[in-house]
């Protein structure tokens, strides 16, 4: 968490990490793909639920006694926080974000704020983002999300919410209903997505004398772009280009 300057912030940022390449319990909790289903809402990834604080019963609006007392969950740690912190500032509003865990965990974070009816944390929240974000529920929790949120189009969501932008290797802007693209598997476009890793690589050696040293990528960058020549699109889920699109995005 971080606030937008020292004195008298406006806005505070909650940022859920990603994935970390060497973290066995980050790649346990991707790969478990059971499902939670909550009455009246939808079926939820359960292991990105059990990530953010699912407890054995569920999510208590209020944790008495949970499951591991020595271990701090953060759903309600990070709720926490915002209550104190927002209590003494009126004026201050949050932003939620995220990087491919972590955008599920932002998504994920909101929706149990929705499923407690915490109005007046959701009355303070300009937005999410999130960046590489996995889709983390099925078509009625999208529905109950759309539904439950108490204001119009200030979250950027996956499919059903309201906007995805997708940047391409040009680092130019598209708006989609959807991404990934489901036929990544097709044989029509296997040419045009190598032919595309070939390209991310080479420009990763331009970038800094168009753009400047800061966007100077350093080794392990440099490999996961040999590893897209392999696995086309693979590099791009790095936050490197996250972090240009941010920045050289039009």
């Amino acid at each position: 968490m971080f606030q937008d300057t020292k004195a008298n912030p406006n806005l505070y940022v909650v940022s859920f990490r990603g994935t970390e390449p060497f973290n066995a319990r980050d790649w346990a909790t991707d790969v478990d793909l059971s499902w939670y289903k909550f009455k009246g809402i939808g079926q939820i990834h359960r292991g990105f639920m059990k990530a953010l604080g699912l407890q054995n019963n569920g999510w208590p609006k209020e944790i008495i006694e949970p499951d591991d007392p020595d271990h701090l969950y953060a759903y309600y740690e990070t709720r926490q926080m915002l209550r104190d912190i927002l209590s003494k500032n009126e004026d201050a509003k949050f932003i939620v974000t995220g990087h491919s865990l972590g955008g599920a965990l932002a998504i994920l974070f909101v929706a149990v704020l929705t499923m407690h009816g915490e109005a007046e944390l959701l009355e303070r929240l300009e937005g999410v983002y999130t960046f590489g974000q996995p889709r983390v529920g099925d078509e009625d929790f999208a529905e109950y999300m759309s539904d439950g949120l108490p204001f119009d189009n200030k979250i950027l969501f996956y499919k059903h919410f309201w906007e995805c932008k997708y940047y391409t290797s040009w680092y130019k802007e598209k708006v989609l209903a959807e991404e990934p693209n489901k036929n990544y598997f097709s044989l029509l476009l296997a040419i045009p997505k190598f032919l595309n890793a070939v390209w991310e690589l080479i420009r990763s050696f331009i970038i800094p004398c168009l753009k400047g040293p800061d966007y100077r990528e350093g080794w392990f960058m440099t490999l996961m772009r040999m590893v897209g020549l392999v696995i086309p699109g693979l590099p791009a889920h790095c936050p490197q280009d996250y972090t240009n699109a941010t920045r050289l995005g039009s």
